[in-house]
């Protein structure tokens, strides 16, 4: 007898990568500055941050849509991935019980996967520092996860507030995760040489003694800010 389609359990192969010629140049760049190539967008919610302050991610997504409290899918996918993918895992933010632990991580390292973006949450936080694995969470929990399932591997979801396909390429450090979309990430890649310079430009000036950049008072002449020389007459 046909077994019909499910809804719940699905895995798509064949997950499209980014070119190396243009992962590459992400690879030891500030998540600001991607932000910033992308006019500001891409950004994840505040909350996902890196267990170890010091690591920096980069890699094109493995995306895993968990039940909330359930790994079983994100096994199948560390089974799935290759070596420099990352794991981008949506639980709907499922704050009471963990999604992973060390021995996820343990085995994502084996793999020589590049890192975890998780917007649940994972325990064994020593554990997984001690791996220094890239392992991004939005907190921790010692519960444990169930293995039932259902969940789905390879389709877009949403992870910090960001919808993520697999391929998109993910950048995270100390301030957060950064998700560049496949389709734009070339694009992205060449306006970041401009976000550097632009940064080291400001950051001489300030060390020459210009501390507030010509662009401010003239910002705010442009919008017709007024200066008054007294204090405000109280009301």
């Amino acid at each position: 007898m046909h077994q019909p389609h499910t809804i719940a359990f699905r895995i798509y192969l064949h997950t499209p990568r980014p070119a190396e010629d243009v992962l590459v140049r992400f690879r030891d760049v500030p998540s600001g500055n991607v932000c910033d190539a992308m006019d500001r967008l891409g950004a994840m919610d505040h909350r996902i941050k890196p267990l170890s302050p010091d690591v920096h991610l980069c890699g094109p997504a493995v995306t895993v849509r968990t039940r909330p409290g359930d790994n079983l899918m994100v096994w199948k996918a560390l089974d799935i991935a290759r070596p420099g993918d990352v794991l981008v895992i949506g639980t709907y933010e499922y704050p009471t019980t963990s999604t992973f632990g060390e021995l996820v991580v343990l085995a994502a390292q084996a793999k020589g996967l590049a890192g975890i973006v998780c917007d649940g949450m994972c325990r064994d936080a020593g554990g997984i520092r001690a791996t220094r694995l890239p392992v991004f969470t939005a907190g921790l929990v010692p519960s444990s996860p169930g293995k039932d399932g259902p969940g789905e591997i390879g389709a877009a979801i949403v992870c910090g507030g960001v919808v993520v396909q697999s391929g998109d390429i993910v950048v995270g450090d100390e301030d957060g995760v950064v998700v560049v979309p496949l389709a734009d990430a070339a694009e992205v890649a060449a306006r970041l040489p401009a976000i550097r310079q632009k940064e080291e430009k400001m950051l001489a000036s300030i060390r020459s003694g210009q501390l507030i950049p010509d662009w401010v008072d003239a910002a705010l002449a442009s919008k017709g800010c007024e200066t008054i020389e007294s204090t405000p007459e109280k009301p």
